[in-house]
């Protein structure tokens, strides 16, 4: 059975889990990272050893990274589906998960800190700011992206739809200004009617 590892409140799991419940996949999940430790245990550092969540299993071969995950799993079990089989459509998926990680993680992640798990005594405003600012111009260039498309790799929900409707919820939720991006936002709204996104996504930030 794949094994998953990794606490249900971290945005990178929760890719993961909202991958396998759309794959409908039997899989059992073992809470780790944060309060719950298992990550500086010395057979978890054998597994991944950056010791981060999350880390899957599935017939003894080991997968981590989140969106490392969401390709391995979407190409295993929904290729043609999940996993566009076309190369251009594929490029498209990689594409823009990488831009995901690369353009827009570096900022939203100081961003969430700052805002949900730091006192607002400590917080650093000029941050804060920044990364808002940061995160808003990488949202408009999707906006007009997906002005052309449904959906992030084309116009079927695929694999590349996961990591940024994780980003957009977040988005959505924190307390920072949201400027009128319709695409985005009429994008974000199909999302919100998928039921495993509604489960694993869709959760109180903390």
């Amino acid at each position: 059975m794949l094994k998953i590892w990794g606490r249900r409140n971290s945005m990178n799991v929760q890719k993961v889990l909202w991958a396998v419940d759309e794959l409908e996949l039997a899989h059992e999940q073992a809470d780790a990272g944060l309060q719950y430790g298992v990550v500086g245990e010395d057979w978890f550092q054998s597994i991944n050893p950056n010791r981060t969540v999350p880390v899957i299993e599935d017939a003894g071969f080991v997968v981590w990274e989140s969106n490392a995950i969401l390709r391995y799993l979407a190409a295993k079990y929904s290729l043609d589906d999940l996993m566009p089989s076309d190369l251009r459509q594929r490029t498209t998926a990689d594409m823009w998960m990488d831009w995901q990680q690369a353009t827009i993680m570096p900022w939203l992640g100081p961003l969430f800190l700052g805002l949900i798990r730091t006192k607002p005594e400590e917080r650093d405003q000029a941050l804060l700011t920044s990364a808002a600012e940061a995160v808003e111009e990488a949202l408009r260039v999707l906006d007009g992206h997906l002005y052309k498309y449904a959906n992030v790799a084309g116009d079927r929900f695929t694999v590349a739809d996961m990591p940024l409707g994780c980003v957009a919820y977040r988005w959505y939720a924190l307390d920072v200004t949201h400027p009128e991006l319709p695409n985005l936002r009429a994008w974000y709204e199909r999302l919100c009617e998928r039921p495993a996104f509604a489960r694993h996504v869709m959760t109180p930030l903390v």
